[in-house]
């Protein structure tokens, strides 16, 4: 008969108290506070989405949620911070497309791999782009938008957001699936690439619609296309590009709920089950949608394959555009 050492009874007793340690932990998840952690600042999109979801994912965890706000390098700083916290599913983030699917392609990178250096808990909330141009524009139609930029001689800018914002490279892609030229008009925001649109510095833009709605009701801008995957609710008469000759055509802003990598699948299950039904809750629902975006629950998995086809499409068209120095 085999002698079995004592590190080895050591051992095995320390595995047996791990593993009903982690199964008495997930069993009372959660016993304190959740952070949520946003990668800008106070007021931005994520942070007033975050904000809106707080007081029903509190119901549903029966838990106090506290939002730390983490802002810098395009929300690459609170994804950093999260991947090195423990996998206890007691900080998790609201995080964006860019730091899941643009910003590791960008000149520098990313310290992280949004594919490998996360757990996956949910969908967040899905909101298209608008390509507008002056009311009084002659371009009338995204036909005629595309049709002014092949012409010989022709020179189309567009503006948006900033140099690799989603409304940058909604107008690379479209350049790319068209074949129209284009010339990218970086801005520092949103505000000041509106403003050239509506002095005539520029051609059009492709503005968030919570950003653009005001100009259009008003009528000083025309929408000539959405760029989700489907009809905006806040725009049901304005067709997206899909639908006028490209189809598959989608450049739509995401947000997303992710926690460190190794999370439980015990809590991983508990925080996307309260997760899926706070962004079913009609009246958090109604909310969300007044502030310019639509909620998009899902599964882990499906967030998973929905991020790495994102992240497939944004690092081929990123590869394509001649960045500024």
């Amino acid at each position: 008969m085999k002698k079995i050492s004592i590190s080895c009874v050591l051992m095995m007793s320390l595995t047996i108290i791990s593993f009903f340690g982690h199964a008495q932990d997930a069993k009372n998840f959660p016993s304190k506070p959740v952070h949520i952690i946003i990668g800008f600042a106070a007021g931005g999109g994520s942070d007033s989405t975050a904000r809106v979801l707080v007081p029903k994912l509190q119901e549903m965890l029966g838990q106090t949620i506290i939002i730390d706000n983490k802002p810098g390098a395009g929300g690459n700083l609170a994804s950093d911070y999260l991947m090195k916290l423990p996998p206890d599913g007691y900080n998790i983030a609201l995080t964006t497309i860019g730091s899941l699917a643009i910003n590791p392609h960008m000149p520098g990178g990313t310290n992280f791999n949004p594919l490998k250096d996360f757990t996956f808990l949910s969908q967040g909330v899905v909101f298209p782009n608008v390509l507008v141009v002056k009311a009084d524009s002659p371009i009338k139609t995204l036909k005629d938008f595309v049709e002014t930029g092949k012409k010989s001689g022709s020179f189309i800018t567009f503006g948006s957001s900033g140099q690799g914002s989603t409304g940058h490279l909604a107008g690379e892609l479209l350049k790319v699936r068209s074949g129209m030229n284009g010339q990218h008009v970086n801005y520092k925001g949103g505000g000041p690439a509106m403003n050239d649109l509506l002095g005539g510095n520029i051609v059009a833009i492709f503005a968030s619609a919570p950003t653009a709605i005001p100009f259009i009701e008003a009528g000083r801008l025309r929408a000539l296309a959405t760029t989700g995957v489907k009809r905006a609710d806040s725009l049901p008469n304005v067709p997206t590009i899909a639908e006028q000759g490209y189809p598959g055509y989608q450049a739509q802003n995401w947000y997303a709920f992710i926690g460190p990598a190794k999370i439980p699948p015990e809590i991983q299950n508990k925080l996307n089950q309260a997760l899926v039904a706070t962004l079913k809750d009609p009246s958090t629902a109604e909310k969300l949608r007044n502030i310019g975006v639509e909620p998009a629950p899902s599964t882990p998995n499906e967030l998973a394959a929905y991020t790495k086809s994102e992240y497939e499409t944004w690092g081929k068209i990123i590869n394509t555009i001649q960045w500024e120095k």
